[in-house]
């Protein structure tokens, strides 16, 4: 499997170093990655967390932008002023740094939650209420589904 799945919550030792789940090292591993690249999310206190690839792609949809426009620069800013890479010590261990603190609100433990292609690292409870409420958009959209699908029938 070479996609980040599953969640899981570690605490963060007293060196300020948390462990990134087996899981998540394995498909880091498989991967080939060497160090990490953390994004603050835009409009949710997380960071998105993946290889050089997630950079990549960022910078390719960055490259599609008319750059004489502000929307190229904007987008530049974010990604390359909000993004910091990450090094995984040899024990599969990531430094929680003030930059990742102050966007997240982590202090004692680290929620990490599988993106696909990426993950993501919030503060537990944080994330126990975003999952709160992308469980309830999902459920109106499933009860507006079923009620057009018994529209049409009718």
């Amino acid at each position: 499997m070479d996609r980040f799945l599953s969640s899981a919550v570690n605490r963060i030792d007293a060196k300020g170093r948390v462990s990134v789940p087996a899981h998540f090292r394995a498909v880091v591993q498989k991967r080939g990655y060497t160090e990490l690249y953390a994004l603050r999310a835009l409009d949710i206190p997380a960071m998105d967390v993946g290889g050089l690839d997630l950079l990549d792609r960022y910078e390719q949809r960055i490259a599609a932008e008319d750059p004489f426009l502000q929307t190229a620069d904007d987008m530049s800013f974010f990604i390359h002023g909000d993004g910091a890479f990450l090094k995984l010590d040899q024990d599969g261990r990531i430094t929680m740094t003030d930059f990742i603190r102050e966007h997240t609100g982590i202090t004692n433990e680290v929620a990490f939650v599988g993106r696909g292609l990426f993950f993501q690292m919030w503060e537990p409870e944080r994330l126990k209420a975003y999952g709160a409420e992308v469980r309830a958009r999902l459920m109106k959209l499933r009860q507006q589904a079923s009620v057009g699908v018994k529209e049409d029938v009718q």
